[in-house]
């Protein structure tokens, strides 16, 4: 049995209740039947998970465990986390977890259809990392987040949805639209039309408008859904169609609507949703007074809801972890109409005003941004390259270090080699024997192992959200017999760890922007290569132009043109259009250098050497400001020498 060590936080209150998601996470090991995993539950304070053991799978192996007592490389992760049987890679953040887990109980069992479909089309399913998904981060975070509050504080909150159930509702109400959808909404308009026939022609007149619609969603797509199961004792939807249907046009058809919360079929986004919640009507239905005044907003909710408990294995699943459906059973229907002040719509409308606004699109180009800021006083500056022909001994370096070992090009391997070169130069400028080196977005680990073969006295860690990417950097690393290197798959966010430098190689889009907040609020250095810059958009943690000095001459819009015509900087382009390409590269960094500065960062933005070794050829490097009574630390590793 592969025994991987599954780590949950616990708390413990007045009643004790398991957090949100380390209940998701067992309820995900009791609907799979995995028991693949020996499974931790974390404790800051000596205390035992007795009182909690009606929450917890009878058939799961746990036990407890004192915070201080993690590996060290868990220790730097929020939880829940995996930690493989060889204590180098770890798997943390909800989303990340869970589909380990099902991908292990596949592997386990691969006749489990119905775990595999929890994955989604394409196998998708809430794989994007919350930092670039509304969808995955309100899943994954705004509602756990929301309920846990509310679980906290309910007579403070019960008079009031939180903003991500209502945006769940909102979502639930929109129209289904899933690959291939013609055929299934055929079939419901077939459905309709047999309906309205066999139907008495005095109750037709007298029919509630909602009511047939409705009672044909409930069939059909519901039968759909369940199919997707592999569920024996649901019967196939009809695979033929008569003529007159098939002559409609699809923009005639009916919409599909929700069945499940991504759609019409049963996925891991529903798993995670389920206990969420649950609690949050165990709560509503806690104070029935006031029940009615907040639960009629969400009918499309409740009617999920009801829907979810259809599934064959969730009735089995929640009970196993002390989840009681059958306590909240709500009514899907006789709630009162909301009013159209306080209806979810206006709410969300009221509190997403800057979401809702189209954007215009790009008008001309680059040129009248560029003068204005010029005629502020500000022009893209490059630092001169301290070391600009220093390079890697890659003739006497072990082989699977070596770019070209790899499946790129040759040439494209020569360009990584000299990408290395610059990136690796700047690190050893600013590491000292014991210091932690992050390689942020690290991909198959090209810069995060040699630099961990190049620094041996310095720690080196490795985060990626790809599993595959990690995986293969892992075993580079085994044939390297590095033992100073550590791999984490998850989102940025959910490292927590101390570090002294993170380092990032064409990290894209706001990828760069979030690796510069990770370390400067860790107080680290930084060495990043920027790039695919036309990605750049305000998100949730970020708003641009960053800088006050940037914020004051460019509105946002005059911001993104420097960043779509920062990506023309190709070597096909014409060298007039490269070289306004590097012009606003280099402006559009500038203005994350000045943002650092405003923490007491020194910030470099320099090309890298030879320039031809990328588009994307800009280097960040920012060093923290001096802290008092600091001591410099001889390195026993040969740095470049700077010319």
């Amino acid at each position: 049995m592969f025994n991987i060590k599954k780590y949950g936080l616990c708390s413990q209150n007045e009643e004790p209740r398991l957090p949100l998601h380390t209940s998701i996470v067992l309820f995900l090991f009791s609907y799979c039947e995995c028991k693949t995993f020996k499974v931790f539950l974390v404790s800051n304070k000596p205390t035992s998970s007795e009182p909690l053991r009606s929450q917890l799978p009878v058939s799961l192996d746990a036990s407890d465990i004192q915070l201080e007592a993690l590996p060290q490389l868990v220790k730097g992760c929020r939880l829940p986390a995996v930690l493989d049987e060889t204590g180098s890679l770890c798997r943390a953040g909800l989303a990340v977890v869970l589909r380990h887990i099902i991908n292990k109980t596949i592997e386990a069992d691969p006749s489990r259809n119905d775990v595999l479909a929890l994955l989604g089309f394409k196998k998708t399913c809430l794989k994007a990392c919350a930092e670039v998904s509304k969808w995955t981060r309100l899943c994954e975070i705004g509602i756990p987040s929301a309920v846990e509050e509310h679980l906290r504080n309910p007579t403070d909150q019960y008079q009031q949805l939180p903003l991500s159930i209502l945006t769940l509702e909102r979502r639930l109400a929109e129209p289904v639209k899933v690959h291939n959808d013609d055929k299934i909404r055929r079939q419901k308009l077939q459905e309709q039309r047999q309906n309205e026939k066999n139907e008495p022609p005095e109750s037709q007149g007298n029919l509630d408008s909602e009511s047939k619609p409705g009672q044909v969603c409930d069939g059909l797509e519901l039968r759909a859904a369940l199919a997707k199961l592999s569920v024996d004792s649901v019967p196939a939807l009809t695979t033929r169609e008569n003529s007159e249907i098939r002559k409609v046009k699809t923009t005639d058809l009916p919409p599909l609507e929700h069945v499940f919360a991504e759609g019409l079929y049963f996925t891991l986004t529903d798993v995670v949703l389920l206990p969420c919640i649950y609690q949050y009507l165990v709560r509503a239905c806690s104070l029935r007074t006031h029940a009615a005044s907040t639960l009629h907003h969400l009918p499309h909710l409740l009617r999920w809801y009801s829907r979810v408990q259809e599934v064959p294995g969730v009735l089995r699943a929640a009970k196993a972890c002390g989840i009681l459906l059958s306590d909240t059973r709500v009514p899907t229907s006789g709630l009162p109409e909301p009013s159209a002040e306080d209806n979810p719509a206006t709410l969300l409308l009221q509190e997403e005003g800057q979401e809702v606004t189209t954007q215009l699109p790009f008008v001309g180009g680059p040129r009248p941004t560029i003068t204005k800021l010029k005629e502020n006083g500000i022009e893209s500056v490059f630092a001169p390259h301290p070391c600009p022909s220093w390079t890697l001994p890659w003739d006497s370096l072990p082989g699977a270090i070596n770019p070209t070992e790899g499946k790129m090009s040759n040439i494209r391997a020569v360009r990584k080699m000299q990408q290395l070169n610059n990136l690796v130069a700047m690190v050893a400028e600013l590491a000292r024997p014991g210091y932690t080196i992050v390689d942020f977005c690290s991909g198959t680990g090209h810069v995060g192992i040699v630099l961990a073969h190049t620094l041996p006295d310095c720690q080196v860690i490795l985060i990626e959200n790809k599993e595959e990417s990690l995986v293969r950097a892992q075993s580079r690393s085994t044939q390297l017999g590095l033992k100073n290197i550590g791999f984490i798959q998850a989102n940025l966010d959910y490292f927590t760890g101390p570090f002294q430098i993170g380092v990032a190689l064409h990290a894209c889009g706001v990828a760069t922007d979030m690796v510069m907040e990770h370390c400067i609020q860790a107080g680290a250095a930084f060495v990043i290569s920027p790039c695919c810059y036309g990605f750049i958009q305000n998100a949730v943690k970020f708003k641009f132009p960053k800088s006050k000095q940037f914020e004051e001459t460019l509105t946002y819009k005059e911001h993104m043109i420097l960043c779509r015509f920062a990506d023309q900087t190709a070597i096909q382009l014409p060298p007039e259009r490269r070289l306004i390409g590097k012009q606003c590269m280099g402006l559009v960094d500038l203005d994350r250098s000045w943002a650092a500065e405003t923490h007491g960062y020194s910030v470099r933005v320099m090309t890298m050497e030879p320039e031809s070794c990328s588009p994307k050829n800009n280097m960040l490097v920012g060093r923290p400001p001096q802290k008092s009574g600091h001591e410099v630390i001889a390195r026993e590793v040969e740095a470049p020498v700077h010319n």
